[in-house]
């Protein structure tokens, strides 16, 4: 078996790993402040669901073309515009806590609002980009095991956003500050990776023909299907870090730093098991892991909303996204080994669709139920209706259920 680290001595994928870590740290801490600046003004979980609505709805009407355009123009060129467009995103939200910017929260939350839907355009044709560019920098028989240590800095920094966020939400002016410093960081050092060629294209003729041939891998290759719809329906339903600024709030009673700590948890548990996958790759009966990994999260959502005590809540943040990471790994291995390269693109574009955007989605949802069920009823019935996708799914995809490996 070749070394864990074999991955990591490729100067490309090095540097392109840092540029996302950095991007994400950036992410997420901008995403913990939006949370609890917009919660701050509004006191409504409605318009916590309503982030998630304002970023996804633009992702997902420019992913089938942003999936399209990565696969005809170079994707580095892709990514450091998108890059560009997220840094002035974050200089605008900075601009809303100077004191030059104030008056434009004057009436409310809405410039926020507006400045998270242009970020959620250039996250439509970053992802795509993103997906299909990493397979250059390495081997085929690399994809796993780079996989591996992409989500493992993707959580590292899916800790520290949200504890760093914590921590500096007392003064959002710094949080927005350290927000977009990190956004030049991540476009500095996405420049310094090589260029590649695109690979050779398809055959169709015109950009509709292009999009519905990607459309068409995805729905007739049945494991690709039923690995997203699996992650799609439990994404939707069970997530509950939109609620969280509510929960730290008004249920737990742990304040500005505890929603730090929530928030980073489940990272944490997702963090621990990328770093046991990178040494131990899952190499057998993998349809049943990832079966089992969506049920348990879905389990532990609903336990979480029913925990009245911090440290409870957090151990069971932890584990969630221990399983959480083990469905991540899986999904992202099939669909670079199983996507031919002229058309990861527009894959990722539907992948996009299916679980990058179900997490805005999710939010929404989640929002709109807490509002009429309350907060924990919520949380509750969408574990529960993870676990309700888990059944059906391993029941009406044999094919994923009886998976043996991911290579």
């Amino acid at each position: 078996m070749s070394s864990p680290y074999s991955v990591l001595k490729i100067r490309d994928f090095r540097l392109f790993i840092q540029a996302r870590f950095c991007v994400t740290l950036a992410t997420q801490i901008q995403a913990t402040a939006v949370g609890w600046q917009i919660y701050q003004i509004t006191k409504d979980p409605l318009s916590l669901g309503l982030i998630g609505l304002a970023e996804a709805l633009p992702s997902i009407m420019v992913s089938l073309y942003a999936g399209h355009v990565a696969d005809i123009i170079k994707r580095k060129k892709i990514i450091l515009a998108m890059l560009s467009v997220l840094l002035i995103c974050s200089l605008s939200l900075l601009f809303f806590v100077l004191p030059q910017g104030a008056n434009m929260l004057m009436y409310g939350e809405y410039p926020i609002y507006c400045v998270i839907f242009i970020s959620g355009i250039g996250r439509g044709f970053l992802t795509p980009a993103l997906f299909s560019f990493m397979p250059q920098l390495i081997q085929r028989n690399q994809y796993q095991n780079a996989i591996t240590w992409n989500s493992m800095l993707w959580e590292v920094a899916s800790i520290g956003g949200p504890a760093l966020g914590g921590l500096l939400i007392f003064n959002l002016k710094i949080t927005y500050l350290f927000d977009a410093f990190l956004m030049v960081l991540g476009l500095i050092l996405a420049s310094m990776v090589g260029d590649k060629p695109l690979p050779t294209g398809t055959n169709e003729l015109n950009v509709a023909e292009k999009i519905k041939s990607g459309l068409k891998f995805v729905f007739q290759n049945k494991i690709i299907l039923g690995a997203l719809s699996l992650d799609l329906f439990a994404v939707l339903f069970g997530g509950a870090t939109s609620l969280l600024p509510i929960f730290a709030t008004d249920i737990l009673n742990v304040g500005e730093f505890g929603f730090g700590l929530l928030r980073a948890a489940p990272c944490l548990g997702a963090l621990l098991m990328a770093l046991y996958l990178a040494h131990r790759p899952i190499q057998k009966r993998a349809g049943i892991i990832l079966l089992c990994a969506v049920g348990g999260f879905g389990f532990c959502m609903i336990l979480f909303a029913l925990s009245k005590i911090f440290l409870i809540s957090i151990f069971l943040l932890f584990l969630s996204g221990g399983f959480d990471c083990i469905s991540v790994i899986i999904r992202s291995t099939l669909l670079q080994t199983l996507t031919p390269e002229n058309m990861k693109g527009r894959v990722s574009a539907v992948n996009n669709i299916f679980i990058g955007s179900s997490n805005e989605i999710g939010a929404f949802e989640s929002g709109l139920v807490a509002r009429y069920l309350g907060v924990i009823s919520s949380v509750v019935v969408g574990g529960f209706l993870t676990i309700v996708v888990v059944t059906i799914t391993a029941w009406r995809a044999p094919s994923l259920r009886k998976l043996k490996n991911v290579h």
